[in-house]
C-alpha cells in the first residue's frame, strides 16, 4: 500500500491543484474578504468531498471485493480521464480573474455555503471520486481502510491547495489572473495528469 500511496500523492495534489471553480473561488475570496475567511469557507467544500468519498467507498467496496473484471475497469476508465483531463487542461483557454464566480457578502455561513454547492454539483468532482480513488484500492486489502487513507489523504491536500490559492490571491491577485500565468499553471498540472495516467495504465495491476 505504501508504493501505492506514493504513486497517489503527485497525481491527487495535482488534481487538487486544478483551477477550477472552487479554486477560483478561494482565489476570490481571499483577495475580496482576506485569508482567514477564505480558508473557513472551504471547509464547506471539504464536507461536500468528504460525503462523496463516503458514497464512493460504500458503493465501491463491493465492486472490488466480488468483480475483477470490473475493477479492471473501473481502473482503465479512471486512467484514460486522467489523460482527457490533462488534455482538456492543455487546450484550456486562459480565463482572467473577471470571468470567474461572483462574489458573496462577507459572511463565512454564505461563503461556505456557496463553497458546498459549487463542489457538490461539480460532476468532475464525482468522477474523481468514483473513478480516481478505486484505482489506488487494492482488492486483496480491505477496502474500507484503503479508502478512509486515501479519502484523507485527498482532503488534507485539497486544504493546502486552498491555502496556497488564498495566498494566491492575498499576495499576488492580479498578477496569477492573468492570461499567461494561468495558461503556464494549466500546462503544469496537465504535465502531471498526463503522466499519472500513463503511470496508471502501464502499471501492473493486483492479482
Amino acid at each position: 500500500m505504501n508504493s501505492v500511496w506514493l504513486l497517489f500523492l503527485p497525481a491527487c495534489f495535482a488534481l487538487n491543484l486544478v483551477p477550477g471553480p472552487n479554486n477560483l473561488l478561494s482565489l476570490n475570496n481571499a483577495a475580496c474578504h482576506g485569508l482567514r475567511l477564505a480558508c473557513l469557507a472551504a471547509f464547506g467544500r471539504l464536507l461536500a468531498f468528504a460525503g462523496m468519498i463516503a458514497l464512493a467507498a460504500s458503493g465501491l467496496a463491493l465492486v472490488l471485493q466480488t468483480s475483477a473484471s470490473l475493477f479492471l475497469a473501473i481502473k482503465l476508465f479512471g486512467g484514460l480521464y486522467l489523460l482527457w483531463l490533462a488534455v482538456q487542461l492543455w487546450r484550456a483557454p486562459a480565463q482572467s480573474l473577471e470571468a470567474g464566480l461572483p462574489i458573496q457578502r462577507a459572511n463565512l455561513w454564505a461563503l461556505a455555503r456557496q463553497e458546498f454547492l459549487l463542489a457538490a454539483g461539480n460532476p468532475k468532482a464525482i468522477l474523481i471520486f468514483t473513478a480516481f480513488l478505486p484505482q489506488f484500492v487494492d482488492p486483496r486489502l480491505p477496502a474500507g481502510q484503503q479508502f478512509a487513507l486515501l479519502g484523507g489523504t485527498f482532503l488534507v491536500l485539497e486544504l493546502v491547495a486552498v491555502a496556497l490559492y488564498s495566498l494566491a490571491g492575498l499576495h499576488l491577485g492580479r498578477l496569477l489572473a492573468g492570461q499567461r500565468a494561468r495558461r503556464l499553471f494549466n500546462r503544469c498540472c496537465a504535465v502531471l495528469l498526463g503522466g499519472a495516467g500513463l503511470g496508471l495504465l502501464l502499471s501492473r495491476r493486483p492479482a
